[in-house]
């Protein structure tokens, strides 16, 4: 659930409020009872917890290992080499 944050037109007091998204929003303010309005906060990053979200999460040494070794030995990545050792011989 997110947080809110409100202004008192009357008070100027500024609060915060735990509430759902489907919730009504707050229409006076707990210190005199004004009208307040919902403020634009800057927010919080997203913060996703667990692996493999990104390729720049942390991983371990092993696995980091394990693919490098699978790319260099690709088929591929032979191919590429064969490739580029006949350009530069007929160079």
């Amino acid at each position: 659930m997110p947080t809110y944050e409100y202004k008192c037109e009357k008070c100027g007091n500024i609060f915060e409020v735990f509430q759902k998204i489907t919730d009504d929003p707050v229409k006076t303010c707990p210190e005199c009872g004004g009208k307040v309005y919902r403020l634009i906060s800057g927010g919080v990053g997203i913060i996703f917890k667990g692996n493999g979200f990104y390729v720049t999460d942390n991983k371990t040494n092993k696995y980091s290992e394990k693919s490098k070794s699978k790319t260099e030995n690709s088929p591929d990545s032979t191919n590429n080499k064969a490739k580029e050792s006949s350009v530069k011989k007929k160079s």
